[in-house]
């Protein structure tokens, strides 16, 4: 705080006018600075008793307005103000710039893990917790909005550079072809909405379902596809996740980590948000009770429609001849369990003397790897 000092003027070799602020009243005060040489300190007379402040406790404060001016205070006084016309004090000050000492480091870096640990526990557990909660009250209308709508972000996601987003592939003879797979898969299924199959014109080797009943296959995997059996397998996979409403509660909890972010970042809406949002259900790392429950659904959907369920096998073979695991081929296929266990579920689950039903014939496997010409 400012030193009252009762004692009379001292020499000095600099003087000035400034307006002076109390941090009280609103009022400016104009008054009069000298420097008081052996002290070390600038004197104040016109804001009442004449005050003291140290060279060593004097701060600059910025400017917003511009360099014109100079704006000082005490280092332990947050509110009183003296602001100078100019700035010809400031060689005079060497301790201007000198920030505070940081004390209880202890304390700070206590309260930053603090912080870190909460933003964790929202993001992944009260995030993926309210997703749940909230997908079971999403009406099935509600959800299929959803769906669509998402379906048309990744669409432009896919390939921001082009003039418009990723095309349907619709060749109505390999249109045909597709329909007929989930036709046999949904007869007899008690499925909760209408399943809608779509072929994005990518070469992505993936699939992936979305809220509302929505399944997605990239021209990429279709052309890897030895049989209409293995693409048929995939389909029943990610209707396994539909049923379960695995979409629709991934889609929330990226929707809800994106929000904390962006409180925590500023602004995290926009394009930003679209691709991470897109990235993060194209290549969905569900977890493991997931996938496995996705892959005993497609077990019985394709025994129910006369497909071998080794079928999911095969195609799980194709992935691991393709490479491993490079992060854009079947990502979310090959996260866990180990696809040998997942290959051995599909065998077993195959009974013996098992006949299939044809499911597709040469010509019309030929129009489905067509279907993006």
């Amino acid at each position: 705080m400012s030193t009252i000092l009762r004692v009379g003027p001292t020499p000095d070799s600099w003087r000035s006018e400034a307006t002076f602020f109390d941090g009280i009243t609103p009022e400016p005060r104009p008054v009069q600075l000298g420097i008081d040489e052996p002290a070390q300190a600038l004197w104040i007379d016109g804001a009442g008793p004449r005050l003291s402040w140290p060279f060593r406790d004097i701060r600059h404060v910025p400017d917003q307005a511009g360099g014109d001016i100079m704006v000082l205070r005490l280092k332990d006084d947050p509110v009183t103000r003296l602001v100078l016309p100019d700035q010809s004090l400031a060689s005079r000050l060497p301790y201007r710039h000198r920030r505070a000492p940081v004390t209880n480091r202890g304390r700070i870096a206590g309260w930053a893990v603090a912080a870190l640990a909460s933003v964790a526990l929202i993001i992944f557990g009260l995030v993926p917790l309210m997703a749940d909660q909230l997908a079971r009250f999403i009406p099935p209308e509600g959800e299929r909005a959803l769906g669509e709508v998402t379906l048309e972000q990744i669409r432009g996601a896919l390939d921001p550079g082009a003039p418009g987003p990723v095309a349907f592939c619709d060749d109505p003879a390999g249109l045909a072809a597709l329909n007929t797979i989930r036709d046999r898969l949904a007869e007899g299924a008690e499925l909760p909405q209408e399943l809608s199959v779509h072929v994005l014109d990518h070469e992505m080797v993936n699939a992936f379902a979305l809220p509302g009943g929505f399944v997605v296959l990239f021209r990429g995997l279709i052309e890897e596809a030895g049989s209409a059996e293995e693409i048929a397998a995939v389909l029943a996979h990610e209707v396994g996740h539909v049923v379960s409403r695995d979409p629709t509660r991934h889609a929330l909890r990226s929707a809800g980590s994106i929000g904390v972010l962006g409180l925590i970042f500023g602004d995290f809406a926009g394009g930003a948000a679209v691709l991470f949002l897109a990235n993060q259900l194209i290549e969905a790392q569900y977890s493991q009770a997931a996938e496995i429950g996705a892959d005993a659904y497609a077990h019985d959907m394709l025994a129910n429609a006369g497909i071998a369920p080794n079928a999911l096998g095969a195609m799980f073979e194709r992935f691991r001849e393709m490479g491993g695991e490079p992060p854009r081929i079947m990502s979310h296929f090959m996260s866990h369990p180990e696809l040998d266990d997942r290959i051995v579920a599909a065998d077993e689950a195959t009974p013996d003397g098992f006949e299939p039903r044809p499911l597709l014939n040469p010509d019309a496997f030929r129009d489905l790897k067509r279907i993006c010409d």
